[in-house]
């Protein structure tokens, strides 16, 4: 396998992996049950398909913000002579992850809490490390990628993928969902992150130290369409609005009041209960070879 560049031996130094660093960033959404309906939605088909054909039955995988672990579970069983680690900062939530994979019967996972900004795993320990909409919540996302790519194997790969909030688009133009989005985009840069992240990965990744030639970018989208979807869709993002930490953040914040919360998701729900509704999320990703 080749060796790593001067740039990363550098970032291997005490100097530049303060291991008790901790980056400023809230997490915008929190883990009320209105996430996690979203997060649990996830697997490695609909959220990390530009990543799959990279997979080996023996590779060692680190799956940064695992949340409840469905795609970090989806991951494991596509390794099955390797071993997955899933790793998130909020403890509460792993509980719901380690049920996921002990539902599957998957023995090659486990899960623990840590910090993507001082990850404590030795230099060149995962053959994949993988984060799925994380480094828009991030308080430092090039330092993150560095810190990715450096418990990363030679010849490894860093996998992201970011969802880009300005990218968003729907049908119809029901009144008070341009509010929510940005309300959205407003108190989750106000938390340190940056909601319009898919735009920016590309961009990250080289100032983060890879090379450009190293850098694969790609796109995809979700999109809600039929009645199922919308109903889904529209009553998570309602229920988030007014009962999740992003709720207490935007109200805390001075972004919004309760009543404005209150009529941001009476249009979320008029909007899913539209026939030609339509939503579309737009994602950048990014496979980087360390």
């Amino acid at each position: 396998m080749p060796h790593k560049s001067a740039v990363h031996a550098q970032s291997r130094t005490s100097a530049d992996r303060p291991h008790h660093h901790r980056e400023s960033a809230v997490y915008t959404h929190g883990h009320h049950e209105s996430v996690l309906r979203s997060h649990t939605w996830r697997t490695a088909a609909n959220s990390a398909a530009y990543l799959l054909d990279a997979l080996r039955p023996r590779m060692d995988i680190l799956d940064i913000g695992c949340g409840p672990g469905t795609i970090t579970a989806d991951l494991a069983a596509l390794v099955p002579d390797g071993r997955v680690t899933g790793l998130e900062h909020a403890p509460d939530v792993l509980e719901q992850a380690r049920a996921t994979a002990e539902g599957r019967g998957l023995t090659n996972v486990r899960f623990v809490t840590g910090d993507v900004h001082a990850l404590d795993f030795p230099d060149d320990s995962f053959c994949v490390t993988h984060a799925h909409q994380v480094l828009q919540h991030v308080g430092d996302p090039v330092r993150a990628l560095r810190e990715m790519r450096r418990v990363t194997r030679p010849g490894g790969v860093v996998a992201v993928r970011d969802a880009d909030y300005a990218a968003m688009t729907w049908y119809p133009a029901v009144e008070g969902m341009d509010g929510w989005l940005d309300l959205y985009r407003r108190v989750a840069r106000a938390n340190g992150g940056e909601p319009d992240a898919g735009r920016r990965l590309r961009a990250w990744a080289l100032e983060a130290g890879f090379a450009d030639a190293a850098i694969t970018s790609t796109a995809s989208a979700w999109s809600y369409a039929t009645p199922e979807e919308r109903s889904w869709w529209s009553g998570l993002w309602a229920d988030r609005t007014v009962a999740s930490a992003y709720a207490r953040l935007a109200v805390d914040g001075g972004h919004a009041t309760p009543a404005e919360l209150e009529r941001i998701a009476r249009a979320w729900r008029a909007w899913g209960a539209r026939e030609d509704a339509w939503f579309g999320v737009l994602h950048g990703e990014i496979r980087c070879r360390v």
